[in-house]
């Protein structure tokens, strides 16, 4: 049975999960406006879909599994679960109004709320046991408020630079932080490749996260190198032709590998590289 699963068919998710699923070994669309391509090699079809609908058709069992953001999973109501987090499309759902006027969500009781994801708004006041009027508006919220449609917003905060033109500013804890996920229907059956296809993804994101280190160290400081560097399993460790010296290759995190370097430096170890990985699996 073949496995069908739903892409961004654009917006700020599609290329990068389009740029994942190549790294991962798939077939992509050459063309921005094909609606689905056939993977026969791994027998995966592709469905690009507007993002705000795919945990809709994931949910429902149309399709298999799906990629979209964690706001749009969470806004949709559907039947769907997270299953993993993708690394891409981060970003902060919070609330704004007009600078100096909130300072918290309880100011909000009685009022108007502007946003794109009315699901999400009302299931974060109703926790907090805030009443108020949450509107759909699609596109940009900003300007409601100036136009007298709302008293506040809910949206998606980046730089916070928009809003700061519009004389608008964040208050409250943030209702959301979101990404790109993978997600799929709770207890669904699903086809063999779909444990293959989730281990491929897992590996591009140990691959985007970690590089390969290789250095030599004089095997009487070796305990302090391999202290520094432990690796996933442990380190390869191999002698040297230079007596008294051994060759250790090591996975470490890519975040801070370059600080590794001055620290294994400091204990003695020469020659060290650090190599890009691009695929793996552990």
């Amino acid at each position: 049975m073949t496995l069908r699963i739903a892409l961004p068919n654009k917006g700020s998710l599609s290329q990068s999960a389009s740029d994942m699923l190549r790294e991962s070994g798939y077939r992509q669309r050459d063309d921005s406006k094909s609606l689905t391509v056939m993977d026969v090699d791994n027998d995966v079809e592709f469905f690009y879909l507007r993002p705000r609908d795919i945990a809709l058709y994931v949910g429902e069992g149309t399709l298999d599994v799906g990629i979209t953001g964690r706001d749009l999973l969470r806004d949709s109501g559907a039947k769907a679960e997270e299953v993993l987090t993708l690394g891409f499309g981060r970003s902060t759902f919070r609330f704004a109004g007009p600078a100096g006027r909130f300072t918290e969500v309880a100011d909000l009781a009685g009022l108007r709320i502007a946003t794109s994801y009315v699901g999400v708004v009302r299931a974060f006041l109703e926790e907090r046991g805030v009443d108020a009027t949450v509107t759909r508006l699609d596109g940009a919220v900003e300007t409601s408020i100036q136009l007298g449609v709302a008293d506040a917003i809910a949206d998606v905060v980046e730089t916070g630079a928009t809003l700061r033109q519009a004389g608008l500013a964040t208050f409250g804890e943030p209702l959301l932080q979101s990404e790109a996920v993978l997600v799929t229907r709770a207890g669904a059956d699903l086809p063999a490749s779909y444990e293959i296809f989730k281990r491929r993804l897992e590996g591009v994101l140990v691959a985007r996260s970690y590089v390969m280190m290789d250095y030599d160290v004089a095997r009487e400081h070796l305990d302090a190198a391999t202290a520094l560097t432990p690796g996933i399993e442990g380190p390869t460790i191999a002698p040297l032709g230079r007596e008294g010296w051994v060759a250790v290759r090591a996975m470490v995190p890519r975040a801070g590998s370059q600080r590794l370097m001055d620290q294994l430096f400091d204990v003695g170890a020469r020659g060290i590289l650090l190599t890009d990985i691009h695929a793996c699996r552990l």
